[in-house]
């Protein structure tokens, strides 16, 4: 089921599948989409929620809106509220884990578990002021036009090795102007306010946190972030095929190990 809910300053649009306990599959600035391949390999035990956060693709925003974590997460209480299938498990991959964790703190009654799959909280880090300055220089230049220059620096600062002709290919020349949007919106409007956000340790140790990272992240600056958040709630990280976008690239590997976690927390299909 594909449909809108209005909310404050926003219209979202999700999608529903399968039956059964409720899992919600969210990224930020990923849309639905992104995750279609791992809902449907879900939906089979699972009501599985995909959205497109605010301001991104389908989910409209208000001129002059913007996309904080607090904004995010009440947007997913009011999507689970709505659907009227929870208390539910959260996976938030990147920005949606900065979202499901918010999701937490500020909505615990509709939230089981939240998996935190790699969110770039940089300032848990010991040097989140150069990380800062960093970030603010390279969606500075997005938003001057210097597209392939800042995602260049982008994937420079995560630590994610691509070669300069790849980025190239991928971002420069004529593209997809409903892409160029996201990414504008992404830069100038939801990158600064994640990778901004302080978590309240005291406050996500009252709820069931999961901390996902990448098989293949090691040394990533969001292996760096989610490791030091795991060490601030005193949980060991749980590791998840591929790397940072593993859901997408291994979406049958992601799901097998995703149910096993979800067993392993007692949240079974219904039978």
């Amino acid at each position: 089921m594909n449909n809108t809910l209005k909310v404050s300053e926003a219209e979202l649009y999700y999608e529903v599948r399968g039956s059964g306990p409720l899992l919600v599959l969210v990224g930020a600035p990923m849309d639905a989409d992104a995750f279609a391949p791992l809902a449907e390999l879900l939906a089979s035990d699972y009501t599985v929620l995909t959205t497109d956060p605010r301001g991104v693709k389908r989910s409209k925003l208000e001129p002059g809106g913007t996309s904080r974590p607090e904004q995010r997460a009440d947007d997913l209480a009011a999507l689970i509220r709505y659907v009227d299938a929870g208390p539910a498990v959260v996976l938030g991959s990147s920005g949606g884990a900065v979202s499901a964790l918010a999701l937490a703190q500020g909505h615990p009654d509709v939230v089981r578990t939240v998996i935190a799959h790699e969110p770039p909280l940089d300032r848990l880090l010991p040097d989140a002021d150069e990380l800062l300055a960093q970030s603010e220089k390279l969606m500075a230049d997005y938003l001057a036009g210097d597209v392939t220059g800042a995602w260049k620096q982008f994937f420079a600062l995560a630590n994610i090795q691509l070669p300069d002709e790849v980025v190239e290919m991928m971002f420069g020349g004529e593209r997809d102007p409903e892409q160029e949007a996201t990414e504008r919106f992404w830069f100038g409007h939801e990158m600064r306010e994640s990778i901004s956000w302080v978590p309240d340790v005291d406050r996500l140790r009252e709820v069931d946190v999961v901390v996902g990272i990448g098989e293949e992240s090691t040394g990533q600056l969001c292996d760096r972030t989610s490791t030091a958040l795991a060490a601030e709630l005193g949980v060991e990280p749980t590791r998840y095929p591929g790397d940072h976008t593993g859901f997408v690239d291994h979406p049958e590997a992601f799901a097998k190990a995703l149910r096993a976690q979800l067993a392993e927390a007692g949240f079974r299909p219904s039978v």
